[in-house]
């Protein structure tokens, strides 16, 4: 989600300073490389965020938390997850920078070669939300074709600048796979369908004009401008397709692609943004949302 430049959020603040963590931080852990004191003061409750963490990459949990912490988004949603990193990620975001999130996941392979753990106990790999409220009704959906590797959807209905609203997250088939991409979009954008209000996250492997995303775009209302094609239309009546393709849309991978998207449906936003990350070949993606 692009909009007009990639500064930080007024909710954000400037870091204060670096201290090196010794054997106090989580799990007794003892980190070599200086972290920041601190980002922001508290969540943000209007603001959503979906980040693709990368696997297998190197495990650098706590560089993660910090950069999620910069942002203190109220909804986060994680692709390419292992069920151990986003514990620790819970847990670093509490004891290193005060933010309390609850956490579900959307497990679609048991794989122990990604996640760790024995061939009889595979590590769990999926998707996974975070919230700063609590989460109620939780589904998790395996498409039916998941192309070279299982893929899937979870949703979960929580709180966004104070009001309900049921989030999606999802991981599509990779880049060359597109007509599987088009299967899993229309099971998809059936059920998003179903709601008023609702927020998709996800790595959706398929650039801005690709026809496997234009159920997406036909469902969002008036959300990402900048990358949102002209043919879409805007998703309400009181705009027009000139309006649709102004800005620059942003890549989010560091193949400079436009990958990773947060869709409104019946929801505004206020502000977006994208962050290159060191720890991961995706950017973080940050959307704030008018409450009202």
């Amino acid at each position: 989600m692009l909009a007009k430049g990639t500064r930080l959020f007024a909710g954000a603040a400037v870091v204060a300073g670096m201290a090196l963590v010794g054997p106090s931080t989580p799990s007794g852990a003892v980190f070599a490389r200086p972290l920041p004191v601190e980002a922001v003061k508290d969540i943000v409750p209007e603001r959503v965020m979906t980040w693709n963490i990368c696997n297998p990459c190197e495990d650098d949990n706590v560089g993660r938390a910090a950069e999620i912490a910069s942002y203190a988004p109220q909804v986060i949603g994680l692709q390419e997850a292992c069920v151990r990193d986003v514990d620790r990620l819970r847990e670093y975001l509490e004891k290193l920078h005060g933010l309390v999130y609850h956490v579900e996941y959307g497990t679609v392979l048991r794989n122990w070669g990604r996640c760790g753990g024995w061939p009889w106990r595979p590590g769990a790999f999926g998707q996974a939300i975070l919230s700063a409220a609590p989460m109620t009704d939780r589904v998790n959906v395996e498409y039916p074709e998941g192309g070279s590797e299982d893929r899937g959807y979870m949703a979960v209905t929580t709180e966004v600048g104070g009001r309900p609203v049921r989030v999606f997250n999802t991981h599509l088939a990779q880049r060359s796979q597109e007509a599987f991409r088009e299967g899993q979009t229309r099971v998809l954008a059936a059920e998003v369908a179903r709601h008023d209000r609702a927020i998709v996250l996800g790595d959706f492997n398929a650039v801005p004009e690709a026809p496997e995303l234009a159920r997406m775009w036909r469902l969002s209302t008036a959300t990402d401008r900048p990358c949102r094609p002209a043919s879409a239309g805007t998703g309400t009546s009181a705009e027009t397709d000139a309006d649709a393709d102004t800005g620059t849309c942003e890549p989010t991978t560091d193949w400079q692609s436009r990958f990773d998207y947060v869709f409104l449906r019946g929801l505004t936003p206020r502000e977006e943004g994208v962050r290159p990350s060191p720890y991961s070949d995706h950017h973080l993606v940050h959307t704030d949302i008018d409450p009202a």
